[in-house]
């Protein structure tokens, strides 16, 4: 799946990939909600009370993103290789939103 930034900051879901997620967790024993991106869906600490091996409850797959720049939009891909941080790569950029989309969801397909 490829999660898709629209130019208002919003996220659309698209295609069939997996490597780099946006975790998002809650505490249970203090209610601290924070996100983390990691290479897979895994546990964490809580940063505000120090309670451990919290499986986050939600986790958005972002191994391909399209962001604004400028006046037009970039594709930007995680490589395989990424361990501790997504290590984005600008792979392609576009003039509209629309070619952008259909690049990253012809890639996917």
């Amino acid at each position: 799946m490829v999660i898709l930034i629209t130019a208002s900051g919003d996220f659309r879901q698209a295609g069939n990939n997996m490597a780099w997620f946006r975790n998002h967790y809650k505490c249970p024993g203090c209610g601290c909600h924070w996100t983390d991106d990691w290479s897979c869906m895994c546990d964490d600490d809580c940063p505000a009370c120090g309670d451990r091996h919290i499986s986050p409850y939600d986790s958005e797959e972002r191994t391909q993103i399209v962001e604004r720049r400028g006046a037009g939009f970039v594709v930007l891909r995680s490589p395989d290789s990424a361990e501790h941080s997504p290590d984005y790569a600008e792979i392609a950029s576009f003039p509209t939103m629309k070619e952008a989309e259909t690049f990253v969801e012809s890639a996917d397909g």
